[in-house]
């Protein structure tokens, strides 16, 4: 074995593994990121919340700048084919899939995600507690109630250590803290930057053993107890679920409306598709992919069989693929896949079909594949790049005119393509020189090749003879 088939072989086994870990753990949890499959509207129905501007000098840009800031945040962890859209001038509708805590959902869509750290003086103050900040010493929940006046009566003022406008909102992450009493749990990975850095890595590093407080807009998350200096602005925020931690995730990554918005109201939407829409098409899916399997293997036996595993690892690599990024699956997300699943196939076929013809030709088994591979690649390139722009202009479309329903068509499409490169120039081929040496002329039938010798031409008799 060369080492060009060794190395293509650990890489083939090191992705393979990687995606059946990632489709079978488990834990569906993946070097931080939460790897559960994610349906859309279309599969398993969801919440519809109408939301109103209560700002009456609200403008048109301001309406869409919300509208862009609430698209964000439902959309944060994937393409999820949810739909924002204004509805007339002060009002928007969001469509959200698979929402089981409908209260929550809303309070992610208009969350301020003002984040701080407090000094609580040695106290490990309640959750859920309203507390006055030296960034924030008015805060609205106080205001709410009445009566109020901002004097020492309404409760002591804590020094803030930190300040939300230095947080780095690229930093927000998804992410899983790891080892503890209660192990690994859902988290939030930060980082401040600036003067907040700095005041952090001093607070905690001349407090360790004491409580810090972790406060989300002017209310205590949790106090922990400062374990090591965070030397480096950065830390984790333990929750207790996932969806507590995609609420706080899309409210800091995200920050503030530019307009107040109050719920008009909520409503639940049932899978547009129905049970048996999506049970018949989960069928045909399967129907389909035993019938390529089929054609490839009776037409082109063992290179078809051959093609037919590494379509096999292909679907393995596009569910890894769609758990990870994460992308939800809608029925025109599954088209876009299915759709690939052809083009891979198409890829093999042009292969293949090079391959007997370079046989045919007189060439030895091995010279004929590497020809084969050779002439075919650029019809496969020239028609991967063609589909990749398509699938490019589509989901630019989608993301800025709000056609949402075709974004997961085209993100399931591109990636499919990119996918079914690597399975057709490297493992199909990988596959194909390694069962090289085992070919014998006698054993071409496996290959579905043949010798085709030129015919000797008849011998000329009469005039044309002379």
């Amino acid at each position: 074995m060369r080492s060009r088939e060794l190395t293509s072989i650990i890489l083939i086994a090191v992705v393979t593994g990687l995606a059946l870990w990632i489709n079978l753990a488990p834990s569906q949890n993946f070097l931080g990121r939460d790897t559960s499959f994610r349906l859309g509207l279309d599969l398993q129905g969801g919440i519809q919340v109408l939301l109103r501007s209560t700002d009456e000098s609200a403008t048109a840009d301001e309406m869409e700048t919300a509208r862009r800031v609430i698209d964000q945040r439902v959309n944060a962890l994937g393409v999820g084919e949810t739909v924002v859209q204004l509805a007339g001038s002060d009002r928007i509708i969001v469509e959200l899939p698979g929402v089981e805590n409908p209260e929550q959902a809303v309070e992610t869509l208009r969350g301020t995600g003002r984040l701080e750290f407090i000094d609580p003086q040695g106290q490990y103050l309640p959750d859920g507690t309203v507390v006055r900040t030296t960034n924030s010493p008015n805060p609205p929940q106080l205001e709410a109630t009445a009566p109020f006046t901002p004097t020492a009566d309404a409760g002591p003022i804590y020094q803030s250590i930190t300040d939300g406008a230095d947080l780095d909102t690229s930093s927000v992450q998804p992410a899983f803290s790891q080892g503890g009493v209660t192990g690994s749990r859902p988290a939030v990975s930060f980082t401040f930057t600036g003067e907040s850095a700095s005041q952090l890595a001093a607070f905690t590093a001349a407090n360790v053993g004491q409580p810090m407080c972790i406060v989300l807009n002017n209310e205590v998350f949790s106090c922990p107890t400062i374990n090591a200096a965070l030397t480096d602005g950065s830390g984790v925020i333990e929750v207790n679920s996932n969806a507590e931690r995609d609420n706080i995730l899309n409210q800091l990554k995200y920050g503030a409306l530019p307009i107040p918005l109050v719920v008009e109201t909520t409503r639940t939407v049932t899978a547009t598709l129905g049970q048996e829409s999506v049970q018949a098409s989960i069928v045909a899916g399967i129907v389909g992919l035993v019938v390529v399997a089929l054609f490839m293997i009776l037409f082109y036996r063992f290179p078809g069989f051959l093609a037919t595993l590494a379509l096999a690892i292909y679907t393995l690599i596009s569910f890894a693929l769609y758990r990870f990024i994460p992308i939800t699956l809608t029925a025109p997300g599954i088209a876009g896949f299915v759709l690939s699943i052809g083009l891979a196939v198409d890829a093999n076929v042009l292969i293949f079909a090079r391959l007997r013809e370079e046989y045919r030709r007189g060439r030895d088994i091995r010279t004929a594949l590497e020809l084969g591979f050779e002439e075919s690649w650029p019809a496969i390139r020239d028609s991967s790049v063609a589909t990749l722009i398509t699938s490019v202009v589509l989901f630019l479309f989608g993301n800025s005119f709000g056609v949402s329903i075709i974004k997961g068509f085209a993100l399931t499409l591109g990636l499919g393509i990119v996918v079914s490169l690597f399975t057709a120039v490297i493992v199909t081929r990988t596959l194909l020189r390694l069962a090289t040496p085992l070919f014998r002329e006698e054993r071409a039938w496996l290959y579905g090749i043949d010798r085709r010798l030129p015919q000797r031409a008849e011998p000329v008799s009469g005039p044309e003879a002379a």
